[in-house]
């Protein structure tokens, strides 16, 4: 439905005031067709905030997104500062393992608002959690609030984790 409506709306060309549309119909847009009317970052601005979860998971048309995101923001290796992962959003949460493991607590406030995680995520994730270099420090400090913090995490949490939590 998102795809017909965006071809009824772009039907004599984009319209100048395609930000005030529904941002889940940019993503059935190219960053290319969005540039009359804004920068690229500005277009992945907006897709950050869109439902991205109408695109399968691991759809091509959803990795394509992530990978024109990564270019577009000239992100060289997997280091993810805390304006690019704004501006990414809800894009933030196809991204790798590497990426979590790397950027460590920057990213972890973005992937809180994921829906699911995958295996080599939900990996990286606990590995930065238990790590301690983030700003819930390590899980033996943790308390009832850092839980409540951390609540989009709790499925991903291990034994390993588990057991240094203070009771």
């Amino acid at each position: 439905q998102l795809s017909c409506l965006l071809r009824m709306v772009t039907l004599h060309g984009i319209p100048k005031d395609l930000d005030s549309y529904p941002k889940d119909l940019l993503l059935f847009l190219s960053p290319s067709a969005y540039a009359a009317t804004g920068s690229c970052s500005q277009y992945f601005s907006n897709i950050g905030r869109a439902n991205v979860d109408v695109l399968p998971r691991e759809s091509p048309q959803r990795k394509k997104l992530l990978l024109e995101a990564l270019a577009c923001l000239e992100i060289p290796g997997t280091q993810i500062t805390e304006e690019n992962a704004e501006i990414l959003g809800r894009l933030g949460c196809d991204l790798g393992g590497e990426y979590i493991r790397t950027s460590g607590g920057t990213l972890l406030k973005h992937l809180s608002q994921c829906g699911s995680f995958l295996p080599d995520q939900e990996e990286a994730i606990r590995d930065v959690l238990s790590s301690g270099n983030t700003t819930f420090g390590p899980p033996a400090a943790w308390t009832a609030f850092t839980l409540r913090e951390l609540s989009g995490f709790i499925p991903v949490l291990d034994h390993s984790i588990l057991q240094h939590i203070p009771k």
